[in-house]
C-alpha cells in the first residue's frame, strides 16, 4: 500500500468513497456533482489542503482531506481532518491507521499545530479509532448555518 496526494484523475474513485462515507452519516446526502466539484477545488488548490489516497496497486482503498485554516487563539496554521475513509472490504486491516499518520505527518510538514475533526455522534466505531490515534473529545459544540 503507498499514500500519497490525489490527482484530479482519482476524482470518480473518490466521489465513489465520499458517498460510502455519506450514506452512513446523518448530516449528508451522497452528491456525486457537489462532491466532485468538492475535490476538484482541494486538489486544485494545496493552498486550501490535500486530498491524500491509500493505494492498492490501481486501486484507491482510502482517503482522507486534509483543510488549512490560521487558529487565532494558537496564533498559528492549524488542519482540519475532513472526509476520511476506508473501502468497506479494506476495513480492519491497517489502511486507515497508515492514512492518518501520513495526514498528521503531512499536516506538521504544513506548519500545522492542531488538527480538528468532526465525527457523527453515534459513529462511535470511529470515535474509539480516533481516540486510539491520540485525538480527544473537545467541549466544543458543532453548530451550523447553511448559506446557500
Amino acid at each position: 500500500m503507498r499514500i500519497e496526494k490525489a490527482t484530479p484523475l482519482d476524482i470518480p474513485a473518490l466521489s465513489h468513497l465520499l458517498s460510502v462515507l455519506f450514506s452512513q452519516e446523518e448530516e449528508f446526502t451522497p452528491d456525486t456533482q457537489a462532491q466532485s466539484r468538492g475535490l476538484a477545488q482541494i486538489i486544485g488548490n494545496a493552498a486550501m489542503g490535500a486530498v491524500l489516497v491509500a493505494r492498492k496497486g490501481d486501486r484507491i482503498v482510502g482517503m482522507a482531506n486534509v483543510l488549512f485554516t490560521v487558529s487565532t487563539a494558537l496564533g498559528a496554521r492549524v488542519a482540519l481532518l475532513e472526509d476520511m475513509v476506508v473501502a468497506p472490504a479494506d476495513r480492519g486491516a491497517g489502511v486507515g491507521t497508515s492514512l492518518l499518520a501520513e495526514v498528521i505527518a503531512f499536516a506538521r510538514a504544513q506548519g500545522c499545530i492542531r488538527m480538528t475533526l468532526l465525527t457523527d455522534r453515534a459513529n462511535e466505531a470511529a470515535q474509539r479509532f480516533y481516540g486510539t490515534q491520540g485525538f480527544v473529545l473537545s467541549s466544543m459544540v458543532p453548530m451550523r448555518l447553511s448559506l446557500a
